[in-house]
């Protein structure tokens, strides 16, 4: 099995690369998706949530209201590292179920936003970053996104800057052009993975 990090800065395509990775026969793991799974209703995740921020935090229907929740913990350091707390452990012990679920012979992908900024480079046989330029993330995020300038911006500066994402690839996807010029750059990368994995 190769255990594989993907990351990227917001609105540089790293969903796009995914996507394509895993029609090609990768083994996604997708923290993001993990990330609502464990706090779903129901789930012991979101009892721990709530215990923890409160009842106001859930949206009528039951579910977690995640603007609600995000206003509160993006303007304190102490509080987002409260949450992190209960949802990081999760995330990691369901990731690691999906893991040992894949074939032996696997390459198996972690979509993994937040990779360069919580050091996690060292999990994995080799690092994916999907790169763009500032000026295209900015554009992708206001134009498709419809984000103000501002708040894309914001949420660009939040993240590990392109230098420290860069520094912890093995692979770099570059993805400043259309999807057109994407697909074969992806596949190249499939194809690399997949020696390597059958490499051992």
């Amino acid at each position: 099995m190769l255990k594989v990090g993907l990351t990227g800065g917001i609105g540089a395509g790293k969903s796009a690369v995914s996507r394509l990775l895993d029609s090609y026969g990768a083994v996604i793991v997708d923290a993001d998706q993990i990330a609502r799974e464990v706090v779903a209703p129901g789930t012991p995740g979101l009892e721990a949530v709530v215990e923890a921020f409160g009842e106001e935090i859930l949206a009528p229907d039951g579910t977690l209201d995640r603007p609600r929740l995000g206003s509160i913990v993006f303007a304190d350091p102490e509080r987002l590292a409260q949450l992190n707390k209960i949802v990081h452990p999760l995330v990691g012990a369901r990731s690691a179920e999906l893991e040992r679920a894949a074939a032996e012979d696997a390459v198996v992908v972690h979509d993994v936003p937040l990779l360069a900024e919580n050091s996690l480079a060292p999990l994995y046989d080799l690092v994916i970053v999907v790169d763009a330029s500032p000026e295209t993330q900015l554009d992708r995020l206001v134009r498709l996104r419809g984000m103000t300038e501002d708040d894309a911006r914001a949420r660009m500066a939040a993240q590990a800057t392109r230098e420290k994402r860069l520094g912890i690839a093995d692979l770099v996807i570059n993805n400043d052009g259309p999807l057109e010029a994407l697909e074969p750059q992806v596949r190249a990368v499939w194809d690399e993975l997949r020696t390597r994995a059958a490499r051992g």
